[in-house]
């Protein structure tokens, strides 16, 4: 059986092994149709042109091992987004693997590049290393990085790491996730520990924007610092808890935004820093601790800062 099934020219029978078991018949489908958009994986289950054990099924259909999925007939010529050429991805991403073996891999994320695609994005590190790697059978995400964020990402190459690991990630206090930041503005403690909730918001144009709010879910953030310049801070940043934009809401809380940060930044400071050679959010995830899902033995994998962030550091003032 032909394992990743970019664009079969007639009806072909898949039978779903334990491996992909519990999965939804839409993430199934990602993964095996590599290269067919999302918007028409989604079509053809609509119009029923995919079928489990013989009957229509709906995107969120979970599969069952021994489970029979028909794949219709996909033609090139359906195919709606541009591939990216093959140099470029490799380029951005094949160099930037920090550990691989049989159950996960760990990749130092470009910034600017999104973990997935959608959104008016065309691709993300997800599908590029699906691009890269046509034989994997299994690639996801484990978890995600903002797009303006560079460093440790973690992606599981099993059904079963993925659900082992989901679960560490979910537990309090089982993975240890180290940022490094740069803070505007100079603060005097050494460590500060932020415990404040936080609460998402969906603005009518649809950005997601994220505040400290009594009603919203638990929030802990450590701050320990690193380094003081004359009007900025190099800190490391421990998640306790792991909400969306934790580090850069709980930054501008304390009156210290991270530098760069067009959302939660302060405009006045960030133009400042543009003139000192920033061009981009100072936010990098450095560092993945946790106990390794098969053998149950410490794993700690760190990503070094990135050369534009090291070479602005180097450049600002004392």
């Amino acid at each position: 059986m032909t394992e990743h099934l970019q664009f079969p020219a007639k009806p072909f029978m898949i039978e779903i092994d334990e491996e992909s078991a519990g999965q939804r018949i839409d993430n199934f489908l990602f993964t095996r149709l590599k290269g067919v958009p999302k918007s028409h994986v989604y079509r053809i289950l609509r119009k029923g042109e995919v079928r489990v054990n013989g009957g229509r099924c709906q995107a969120q259909r979970k599969l069952g091992a021994g489970d029979q999925v028909r794949i219709p007939p996909l033609r090139l010529a359906e195919r709606e987004e541009q591939e990216l050429p093959e140099i470029l991805i490799q380029q951005r991403l094949s160099e930037r693997i920090l550990y691989e073996d049989e159950d996960f891999l760990v990749i130092n994320k470009p910034a600017g590049m999104a973990v997935h695609g959608g959104s008016g994005l065309g691709y993300g590190v997800i599908e590029g290393l699906r691009r890269i790697r046509p034989q994997a059978r299994f690639l996801e995400l484990v978890h995600r990085l903002d797009r303006d964020t560079s460093g440790c990402l973690l992606i599981a190459k099993k059904r079963s790491a993925l659900r082992s690991l989901h679960e560490l990630f979910r537990a309090d206090h089982q993975v240890k996730k180290v940022y490094l930041a740069l803070l505007g503005g100079v603060w005097a403690r050494k460590k500060w520990l932020v415990d404040a909730p936080l609460k998402k918001n969906i603005l009518q144009s649809g950005e997601r924007l994220v505040k400290v709010a009594k009603d919203g879910k638990p929030a802990q953030t450590e701050f320990r610092r690193l380094r003081r310049f004359a009007a900025a801070t190099l800190v490391e940043a421990s998640l306790l808890t792991g909400r969306t934009h934790q580090i850069r809401v709980h930054a501008q809380s304390m009156g210290h935004p991270i530098a760069g940060d067009g959302r939660y930044g302060d405009e006045n400071s960030n133009q400042a820093f543009r003139r000192l050679g920033l061009k981009r959010l100072f936010l990098h995830a450095a560092e993945l601790a946790f106990l390794h899902p098969r053998s149950h033995q410490p794993f700690c994998v760190k990503a070094p800062l990135e050369p534009e962030l090291q070479d602005f550091l180097d450049r600002l003032p004392a």
